[in-house]
């Protein structure tokens, strides 16, 4: 697997290439990141085993950065963070009375700082090459969950204190949901390069 960043990630591979056609694309791209972001925090499926509810947020953040690459993936994810900041209802737990910019500094608000750590990481992997590989694809969910989870850890810390249960309250449930989702994107994203003739090492 070659580990320079010359590969193309899936958003370059449709539509127009070059000029202002290109750019209306990537606009496109974004506001429907935006909203694929939205549904996907609001969306709770039951994990065999467990009683927490596996969001797929995480899932959505880690997806459109491999799909987007580093540049794209990084306005799109700051895009959903400007629009939940004005008070919009996309995150996962915000509501009417919640929301804006003191749902974002709240219990949840290093986790989002992690979205965009993630988003970035797995754009910048996807532009070497790891998306087109599931072994490959695996790992980079992989380390864009624990990129992820460490400013919301310590983000948890610091809010609440460490004398509290920090890894129950923010890790330990969410575990084996996360499993399910890195199994999911490991299989779908290179299985979408294969369908496109795309895929090389």
């Amino acid at each position: 697997m070659q580990l320079t960043a010359s590969h193309t990630v899936l958003a370059d591979h449709f539509g127009p290439k070059d000029g202002t056609a290109r750019r209306i694309k990537q606009a496109v791209l974004v506001v429907l990141g935006i909203a694929f972001l939205t549904v996907a925090a609001n969306i709770k499926v039951p994990v065999p085993g467990s009683p927490v509810l596996m969001n797929l947020g995480t899932f959505a953040v880690l997806t459109i950065g491999a799909a987007y690459g580093a540049r794209l993936g990084l306005t799109t994810i700051l895009g959903y963070m400007i629009v939940g900041a004005f008070g919009f209802d996309v995150f996962q737990s915000s509501t009417a009375e919640l929301n804006g910019l003191d749902y974002m500094m709240g219990g949840t608000g290093g986790y989002l700082v992690g979205y965009v750590m993630a988003t970035v990481l797995l754009g910048a992997l996807a532009q070497r090459g790891w998306d087109r590989s599931m072994v490959w694809m695996a790992v980079a969910m992989l380390l864009g969950n624990i990129l992820l989870y460490v400013p919301g850890l310590l983000w948890l810390g610091q809010l609440y204190g460490w004398d509290k249960p920090i890894l129950e309250w923010g890790l330990t449930p969410f575990l084996l949901g996360d499993a399910v989702k890195l199994a999911l994107a490991a299989l779908i994203l290179p299985a979408i390069w294969k369908l496109v003739g795309s895929a090389r090492s």
